[in-house]
C-alpha cells in the first residue's frame, strides 16, 4: 500500500479509536454509560482515580482503583469493569465480535530498529507517537499527543509496513486493545507494546500538564515518570 492521507486533527473524521470512559459516578447517583468517541478529545481528558460509588458498566457492581476495561467493538468505546466481568472477555473468542478485555501487559520491544528517515515518513512531528489497529479501518492509524489532546498523523500506509518489516514483534500487536508506543530521545528510538488505554492516559498527561509553547518542564518530568513505569512493567521475550 503506497500514498498519504490528508491530516486530520485531533476530532478524527470518520474514525472512532477506543477510549476509557473518563467520568465519575458521585455515591447514589445513576450509573454512567460510557462516553462514545466522537470527538476525540474526549481522549484528552485526564483519567481521575475512581471515586467512591463509581461501578461496572456492565453489571452495576462497584469498582476500585485500577479496575479493568473492556473494549466494546460495536460502539467504539471503553467501559470500566470489575473484575469478574473483565475476566469474562479474556479468553480466545470470548464476546464474539462485540467485547474484548484490555490486556494489562506491557512488552519491551527488544533492539527495535528505526532510521530517522523512517520517523520522518511516518509524518508524526514530536518524538512520541503510538499505532494501533481497528476493526473495520483497513490501515494503520499513527496518532501523537499535544496541549490539544491527540492528533493523527498524515500516515504513508507503507511507511508503517516498512517498519513493522523491520520489526516483527510488532505484528503480534492485538487488534483493537494494543498500540505500538514509540518515543525519540537524543536521537535513539524505543517501543512498548501497550493496553490502548494506557495511551490516553499519556494523552490526558500530556493535556493536563502542557504549558508554554514547548510543554514546560512539568509536563516532560511527567512523562519521563510515565515512560518509567513502562519499563519496570515491561518483559522481554523473543523478539520483543
Amino acid at each position: 500500500m503506497t500514498g498519504s492521507r490528508t491530516p486530520r486533527a485531533s476530532a478524527f473524521a470518520g474514525l472512532r479509536p477506543l477510549v476509557a470512559d473518563t467520568r465519575t459516578q458521585a455515591p447514589g447517583g445513576p450509573r454512567p454509560d460510557g462516553i462514545p468517541l466522537d470527538p476525540l478529545q474526549q481522549i484528552g481528558r485526564r483519567r481521575e482515580q475512581p471515586r467512591p460509588g463509581e461501578r461496572c458498566e456492565m453489571c452495576d457492581e462497584p469498582v476500585g482503583a485500577g479496575h479493568g476495561h473492556v473494549a466494546d467493538l460495536e460502539n467504539h468505546r471503553l467501559l470500566c469493569t470489575c473484575r469478574g466481568c473483565y475476566l469474562l472477555f479474556t479468553g480466545q473468542g470470548a464476546g464474539g465480535l462485540r467485547y474484548r478485555a484490555v490486556p494489562t501487559q506491557v512488552r519491551r520491544v527488544a533492539a527495535f530498529t528505526l532510521t530517522p528517515g523512517g520517523w520522518d515518513r511516518l509524518q508524526v512531528p514530536v518524538d512520541l507517537a503510538f499505532f494501533f489497529r481497528q476493526s473495520g479501518v483497513g490501515h494503520v492509524v499513527g496518532c501523537y499527543p499535544g496541549p490539544g489532546g491527540a492528533t493523527e498523523s498524515t500516515l504513508e500506509l507503507d511507511a508503517w509496513a516498512e517498519v513493522e518489516a523491520a520489526n516483527p514483534a510488532l505484528a503480534e500487536v492485538a487488534v483493537d486493545v494494543e498500540a505500538a508506543l514509540v518515543r525519540r530521545r537524543e536521537g535513539a528510538f524505543e517501543c512498548f507494546v501497550v493496553p490502548i488505554d494506557a495511551c490516553y492516559e499519556l494523552v490526558g498527561l500530556v493535556r493536563s500538564h502542557w504549558t508554554g509553547f514547548a510543554g514546560g518542564a512539568e509536563v516532560w518530568a511527567q512523562i519521563e515518570v510515565f515512560f518509567d513505569r513502562l519499563r519496570e512493567r515491561s518483559a522481554v521475550g523473543p523478539g520483543g
